[in-house]
């Protein structure tokens, strides 16, 4: 492989990107693989002040939640995958745009405007949508994790964002039931990454 990978992991919260996206790390690592294991929103000064949010999204309009998410996500572009994909790596992002996409949209912004808007953003080569009932992520959140709910995880918030992901047909999207056993599911994930590092890292 002479070039580098983009993969997104999406999904509502409480679907275990964090735990797959370890595993598939450390599976492509044995192949030999150079892999960036990132996040959205990211530490920089963009997302620190989407993380402010979680708690109250009151103070902040959805056209002005959704500039910070853009431009999170140029600086996590120019700073981190950018660079990472132009020297062969394989990027694995804890979100990408669209989540962006599905979480705004429920808020009420038209999600193919939001694509659009991504048009500096490098296309994923593959996103593992990994798809299970709100009911169920929400139960992972509050009784797993121990968490209280923040504003980006109400049930009803959630139905909305599962709809809209639902709805995306984007051929690079491979969903996969993130409910089943975590083994279970790293099997699909990787089955999915094979055909993309055929030729080896």
């Amino acid at each position: 492989m002479n070039r580098g990978l983009l993969i997104a992991f999406e999904g509502i919260d409480g679907t275990g990107k964090s735990t797959q996206i370890r595993l598939l790390a450390d599976y492509l690592r044995r192949q030999g693989c150079e892999v960036i294991e990132t996040r959205e929103p990211t530490d920089g000064p963009y997302g620190l002040k989407i993380r402010q949010l979680y708690m109250n999204r009151k103070n902040c309009t959805p056209e002005e939640e959704l500039e910070l998410f853009i431009q999170d996500r140029r600086q996590h572009v120019d700073e981190v995958i950018g660079p990472a994909l132009a020297q062969g790596k394989i990027v694995l992002t804890d979100r990408y745009y669209f989540s962006t996409a599905a979480y705004q949209g429920a808020a009420g912004m038209d999600p193919d405007l939001i694509f659009r808007a991504h048009d500096f953003a490098p296309r994923p080569d593959l996103v593992v949508l990994l798809v299970m009932e709100p009911e169920k992520s929400v139960q992972r959140i509050e009784q797993l994790r121990g968490e209280q709910l923040n504003d980006f995880e109400q049930v009803e918030q959630l139905r909305k964002v599962a709809g809209l992901f639902a709805s995306f047909t984007d051929d690079c999207i491979l969903r996969v039931n993130g409910a089943a056993p975590i083994e279970q599911v790293q099997r699909e994930i990787q089955k999915g990454v094979q055909a993309l590092v055929a030729n080896g890292c």
